[in-house]
Order: C-alpha cells, then sequence, then structure tokens
C-alpha cells in the first residue's frame, strides 16, 4: 500500500477522533446544566456585566425549572452521542461513508439558521446565539479538512488500483 495513502488514513484518523470526542464531550456537558451555571458562577470568572446577568438569569430560571424538564438536557447529550457513533463509519472505511461527512457539514451549517430563528423565539441575547453558531463554524473546520482528504485519498487508491491492472 502507498504510503500517502497510509498517511492520509492515518490524519483522517486523527481528525475524526478528535471529531468524536469533542461531539461526545459536548452532549455530555449538557446532563450537569445546573451544576455547571452554579459552578461558574460561584467562581467569579465571568468579567463582563452583560454576560453575568445573563447567566444569572439562567442560573434563577434553572433552579425554578421542575426537575423532570432537565430530561430534554439528557436528550441533547443522547443525540451527541448518537451523531458521534456515525462518525465511526467513515473511521472505518473514509471513502465508503463520506457521505457522513457531508451530513455533518450540512448538520454544522443549519445550527445558523436555527440558531437565529429559536435565538429570536426565545428572546436569547445575540451574542449567546452567536456563541451557538461558533459550533457550527468551528465544527465544520475538522470537517472541510477530513473531506478533503478523503476525496485525496479516493483519488490516489483509484491511481494505485489503475497501476495494478495496467
Amino acid at each position: 500500500m502507498n504510503s500517502n495513502i497510509i498517511r492520509l488514513k492515518s490524519q483522517i484518523r486523527l481528525w475524526l477522533t478528535f471529531f468524536i470526542v469533542s461531539l461526545i464531550l459536548s452532549g455530555l456537558t449538557a446532563i450537569p446544566v445546573v451544576q455547571e451555571i452554579d459552578w461558574i458562577l460561584s467562581h467569579n470568572i465571568i468579567s463582563s456585566p452583560a454576560i453575568l446577568k445573563w447567566l444569572s438569569t439562567v442560573q434563577a430560571d434553572l433552579h425554578q425549572t421542575p426537575e423532570h424538564v432537565y430530561y430534554g438536557f439528557d436528550w441533547l447529550a443522547f443525540a451527541h452521542l448518537v451523531i458521534a457513533v456515525a462518525f465511526i463509519g467513515p473511521l472505518k472505511d473514509p471513502v465508503r461513508n463520506i457521505w457522513v461527512i457531508e451530513f455533518g457539514m450540512i448538520a454544522c451549517l443549519m445550527i445558523l439558521p436555527f440558531a437565529a430563528i429559536m435565538g429570536s423565539i426565545r428572546s436569547i441575547p445575540f451574542w449567546w446565539v452567536v456563541i451557538d453558531c461558533s459550533f457550527g463554524v468551528i465544527g465544520i473546520i475538522p470537517l472541510l479538512v477530513v473531506h478533503h482528504k478523503i476525496k485525496t485519498l479516493e483519488g490516489l487508491i483509484d491511481k494505485e488500483r489503475l497501476n495494478t491492472i495496467f
């Protein structure tokens, strides 16, 4: 097997592993949301008055929320875990499963209008919507890199296959 193919597969696995771990960690942070907000506010790490005011409002609202409503956060975490599992396909066979990468890229792009629309409906501060949108913008970067590497890998595999035929 061509050393360039081996190198590309290794790079793809590294980028995908980073993406999968990021998805899992992002999802798991949805479960202890009350404790996270409490911790952030109790450690005085926020210097912006606007952010501090917003987080204090969120904290107060969370403490008044019935416990069963947090089940929605659990499902948010679960969705992240399920999406992460989908990326195992490209880890195993990147060329055949490039559609998963494309799915992820589309999902990242869909965050932008969804956050803008739902943020407006829910009266979320603009800067918070921008933070939510940043997950899509940041998330698409490793997927674009992986997509490019998979297309390059596909070309090398096709070239190697032709060389073995002739």
